[in-house]
């Protein structure tokens, strides 16, 4: 899926992005935004890749300090109208940028956090890579995401749909190997989400020194 591609896919859905995919989406960012409550201290950096519409930013403690960036324009037009609605103090910046060349330092945030993205950005490997670069040593890197089953009627499911990931604006293939190639990452956490289990919680950590 080419970059194209993606903005024209959000632009299409973003005006009704909160009610469709971000119903089916909300245990995951919860759960994620839940445990980067309880891991991190005050005025600890977090930098939320592909922010979307918001969704996700209320719900942040407000004494951490939160960065957002997505490629789509629509969509952050729409989390911005949230962090100025319901005054989020939380969020520091919201920034249109491609997850392929994150425009940070090196080692700039103690987490990244990564929501439902991985299988919609071309080149995952690619932020894959800027997300584990612009992470602290001894952060979190902590990613929701859906990943290909292996077996099972909804394994048949997702091969059968492959073919219209550009229609549908994600990869319902999408390997989890694919972001477990960065050698300063490990795993931490690997949970299956409701329902069904068609979600996982993925926490990796990046490596000290």
């Amino acid at each position: 899926m080419d970059i194209k591609t993606v903005e024209t896919s959000y632009a299409r859905w973003a005006p009704v992005y909160d009610r469709t995919f971000g119903a089916v989406t909300r245990t995951g960012r919860r759960r994620t935004v839940d445990f980067i409550n309880r891991t991190l201290s005050c005025g600890d950096r977090v930098l939320e890749v592909g922010v979307g519409t918001g969704l996700a930013l209320e719900f942040y403690r407000p004494e951490l300090r939160v960065t957002g960036i997505d490629f789509s324009t629509e969509m952050l037009a729409q989390a911005r109208a949230k962090v100025t609605q319901l005054q989020l103090t939380q969020v520091e910046e919201l920034r249109q940028m491609d997850a392929r060349a994150l425009d940070f330092p090196d080692a700039q945030f103690d987490t990244v956090a990564a929501m439902h993205v991985l299988s919609v950005v071309p080149e995952p490997e690619r932020v894959m890579a800027e997300i584990a670069r612009v992470c602290k040593p001894g952060g979190r890197v902590v990613i929701t995401n859906h990943f290909m089953r292996t077996e099972g009627p909804l394994a048949m499911l997702e091969r059968v749909s492959a073919p219209f990931a550009n229609v549908l604006g994600w990869h319902s293939d999408f390997a989890i190997e694919t972001v477990l190639g960065e050698d300063v990452l490990e795993i931490e956490q690997q949970t299956s989400l409701p329902p069904l289990g068609m979600m996982t919680f993925l926490v990796l950590r990046k490596r000290m020194g």
